[in-house]
Formats: structure tokens, sequence, C-alpha cells
């Protein structure tokens, strides 16, 4: 077994990496918009390094995990220091003094960064390890897709009327269907045709198949093709976490499916141990497939119109640019603090299951 002290690093430097990019995001967009940014932190917990720069302490906290972009008057409230009980007029810097689509604009820039970030990573992976095309490699015997016609080197096309680029979109899609038809466009020597499946259910795997047997053709990248290939990847990540929380709150997922910074920890150090023996480059590549995956699902799970996420924030900036009325920040704030409890509470949860499911 590889040391653990690579599987710490590993862990440290793509959340680093990860929340660095979602923060700066805030941070850049923020001074374009003249809000001062009071603290750009790295990590939760306790400070164990502090630099004061010219407008903004610079911060990296004890525990590796999450970040913060600390806005002046983030909160709008502002009280007289003469007259306690009276509103204080909004100073020019901070974030509630801002125009309104500038701090959606500063909201959406954490999110939105860690989309670019997963761009920048996917043309590395796809430069280096091409992608893979949904092309079939085989049918099973005796499933709907032989039924249907599908024959292997036939290439997919369309899934419910849902354009398809690479084979993992098709995996995705069959592993999450539950037995509903699935309109399917394929491709034939030139030939566009169309079918509906009814996916068959296996006792054995508790699950319904098609009967696809995997993709057969790789397309290198390392040309003008990864710009769109780099694009596909993002899409195919963005869909996936879309579909897969889609997938939880329709109640198919269980406990086990969700995955914290300890679960995230044992898939890392999992992974640097299945790959070591293939070699330092191998196991790299693998990390930043790791650090593509979280960037994303940091990205889309931001946006959430979740209180005390960003999406949560955007809904209520996104109210005021439509209505020209600002809700009263004493009243947001509460939303947003209701919001982050039960966040801390979810955390605890699924750190919980993450122990447990190391112990079992």
């Amino acid at each position: 077994m590889q040391s653990p002290i690579l599987t710490i690093i590993s862990f440290i430097v793509i959340f680093t990496v990860v929340v660095v990019s979602h923060e700066f995001g805030h941070f850049m967009i923020a001074k374009l918009n003249g809000i001062k940014v009071n603290e750009f932190s790295i990590g939760m917990g306790p400070a164990i390094f502090k630099k004061k720069g010219k407008e903004t302490t610079f911060a990296i906290r004890l525990f590796p995990i999450g970040g913060a972009c600390i806005f002046e008057g983030e909160d709008g409230i502002y009280q007289d220091e003469d007259e306690p009980g009276k509103p204080k007029e909004i100073k020019e810097g901070t974030f509630s003094s801002a125009p309104v689509w500038g701090r959606i604009a500063t909201v959406f820039a954490g999110p939105f960064f860690n989309i670019i970030l997963a761009y920048l990573l996917s043309m590395f992976l796809c430069w280096f390890c091409g992608a893979d095309t949904p092309v079939l490699y085989d049918v099973s015997e005796n499933y709907p897709a032989q039924a249907a016609g599908l024959e292997a080197g036939d290439t997919i096309i369309s899934i419910d009327h849902q354009r398809i680029f690479l084979w993992r979109e098709v995996s995705v899609i069959s592993y999450m269907n539950h037995g509903e038809p699935i309109d399917i466009t394929y491709e034939r020597d030139g030939q566009r045709y169309d079918t509906t499946i009814t996916p068959m259910y296996s006792e054995e795997d508790s699950r319904y198949y098609i009967g696809f047997i995997g993709g057969g053709n790789y397309v290198e990248c390392n040309n003008l093709s990864v710009f769109k290939y780099s694009f596909y990847e993002v899409r195919y990540w963005i869909v996936t976490t879309v579909r897969s929380l889609v997938y939880m709150v329709s109640g198919y997922a269980s406990a086990d499916d969700v995955a914290g910074p300890v679960g995230i920890a044992t898939v890392i150090d999992d992974t640097i141990e299945e790959t070591s023996k293939e070699g330092v480059f191998t196991v790299f590549l693998n990390m930043v497939n790791i650090a593509l995956l979280l960037s994303v699902n940091l990205g889309v799970l931001n946006l959430l119109p979740v209180p005390a996420l960003d999406g949560g924030r955007l809904l209520f900036l996104l109210f005021e640019a439509i209505t020209k009325k600002k809700v009263p920040p004493e009243k947001e704030g509460i939303v947003h603090l209701i919001g982050f409890v039960i966040l801390m509470i979810l955390m605890v949860l699924v750190l919980y299951n993450d122990i447990m499911r190391l112990i079992r």
C-alpha cells in the first residue's frame, strides 16, 4: 500500500486548486465591480497563516476544505455608531453599493470559474488520453438492443432527443434508467435510424439493461479537436452531476452514493493504489480527473437555489433585479443563516456516513 502522506498531499492539492479557482472568480469580478474584499481564505476553522495585503487579508485555515471571499458590507447591514438603531448610509466600495448586475456577476463568478478550471483540466486529459466516442463495440444476445436491430459499429447519435457525444453519456443514461422506454437515433454506413427500446430488468444485478457492450472507438485529441472534445467532456460532467442530483432526489440513491471529504480522500487513496503500478504519470492523470469532477460538482452544487449557497444568493439578487426592490438584509440574513445551519448538519451526517463506511 502506498504512503498515506501521498494521499493527504493529493487531497490537499486537489481541494486547494478547486477552491482557489472558485474564490478567485468571486475575488476578481468583485474587484472589477469596485467591491472591497476583506478576506480571501482557503480552508475552514482557525487561521494558520495570514498576510495583510493592500485591502485584503489572505489566509490559510486549518481544515483543507472550503474557502471564503468576504466582501465589505456583504450582509448589507449598517448601523450608525452614534444612533445604533438607525441604518447607516451605504458606503462606496461595499457589496451593497455595487449595481445589482455587478453583484450578480460577482456571486455567479465562483461557480463559473470552476467550470473554466474544469475545461482547462479537460483539455489536459483529452490531449493525453483521447476521447471515447459513442460507437457500439457489440450488443448482448437476447437483450432489447439486439431485438431493435442495433449492431457492433453503430454510432449513437441521440437518446431521448438529447445529442450524444461520448460513450460515457450512454453508460450513465443506461445506469439511471428504471424501465422507461428510450428513443434512440443511431447511424450506420452514413444512414440514420430511429428506434425505441424498453430496457430489460436483471434480477441478478437489480437494474435495467439496454444490452450495449461498451464503446469501441477512442479518438486522439492531440490536435485542434482537443477544444471540441474538452467541451464535450465538461458538458458530460455537468449533465451527469445534474442527472445524479435528480436521481438522488427521486429516491433511487442510497446514503452510500454520497461522499464527503473523507469519502473523497478514500477515492483518492484507492485510485493511487490501483494506478501506481502503471506509473507516476498515470496516477497524475487520475488526480487531474478527480479534480475535474470535483470542480464541476462544486460549480453545479453552488448554483442550486439553496440558502447560504451562491445559488440562494442569486435568487435574492435576481428578485431585486426584476422587481427593483431589495429584500431587507436582516430577513435575507436569517434565511441564509438557516440554510447554513442545515448545510452544516448535512456535512456532519455525510462525514459520519463516510467514517462508518470506512470501519465496516
